[in-house]
């Protein structure tokens, strides 16, 4: 008898600790963003958009790099396309720019 109890309590042990350690974290993040300070992410993230005029947003997609109305933007905030990744998108040899019905 002693043994299955020993075996259930070695067994729950892990789960136990994980849940308080879960709920610990959950409550310290909660106590510090009531105090408002941006953390370090928070605020390289505002200094490279600020930074950087080639990335624009777009609503519903977010952030992209280049030009976006060019056919092969990969419409991604970390890569331009395929065939130019570093950019810029200014006399790229393979711009495509995007043909709607209105302009044809």
């Amino acid at each position: 008898m002693l043994v299955i109890i020993l075996i259930f309590v070695v067994g729950l042990t892990p789960a136990l600790v994980s849940a308080y350690l879960t709920v610990r974290a959950d409550r310290d993040e909660k106590c510090s963003s009531a105090s408002a300070m941006p953390t370090a992410l928070g605020q390289g993230m505002l200094q490279l958009l600020d930074g950087n005029a080639d990335m624009h947003y777009v609503e519903g997609m977010g952030y992209m790099i280049g030009d976006i109305t060019c056919d092969l933007n990969a419409r991604s905030p970390y890569l331009r396309c395929a065939t130019n990744p570093m950019g810029p998108c200014d006399g790229c040899s393979t711009y495509a720019p995007k043909v709607f019905d209105r302009q044809v």
